[in-house]
């Protein structure tokens, strides 16, 4: 929790770089991981070049070469487990499977009393948060019949 504070603290400035000097629309970041959209590929070849070059000069850091990626939009941006489309948001396969994998999980530990029902509702309502950021609305619905929920 604390390196994320630290993150945003120390990465305010390269927001700032973003959105009034490079005055890019589409930006998100989580921690030091961001990414850019936008539909011209020299703009975005160009951003690179200045956001490796404010990074390295102003911040003392580097960009990753093997984390860069320019991709067409309709391919699907996979960031921070979730899947970006053109007019969608899905979760990303593996974070679904790892999201059900704990439910029965925990929900076993529950039926066991090893957690307590209060303790179980937590970690459900961390998930369903996950869900409210993209298309989960079957996700949601399965998992409120694994749980016996009607």
């Amino acid at each position: 929790m604390t390196s994320q504070i630290f993150a945003n603290i120390y990465l305010n400035e390269f927001d700032q770089f973003i959105k009034h000097q490079l005055k890019v629309k589409y930006y998100f970041r989580y921690a030091d991981d961001f990414i850019i959209v936008h539909q011209d590929e020299n703009y975005l070849q160009e951003a690179l070049v200045k956001v490796d070059g404010f990074i390295k000069n102003e911040l003392g850091l580097k960009l990753h070469p093997q984390k860069i990626q320019l991709r067409k939009l309709r391919q699907g941006i996979d960031f921070l487990g979730y899947i970006i489309l053109p007019r969608y948001v899905v979760l990303r396969v593996k974070t679904r499977r790892r999201i059900f994998k704990k439910i029965r999980c925990n929900l076993e530990k529950l039926k066991q009393g090893s957690i307590s029902k209060e303790s179980f509702n937590q970690s459900l309502q961390s998930y369903y948060g996950i869900l409210k950021h993209c298309c989960g609305y079957k996700a949601k619905a399965e998992i409120k019949s694994l749980i016996g929920f009607k």
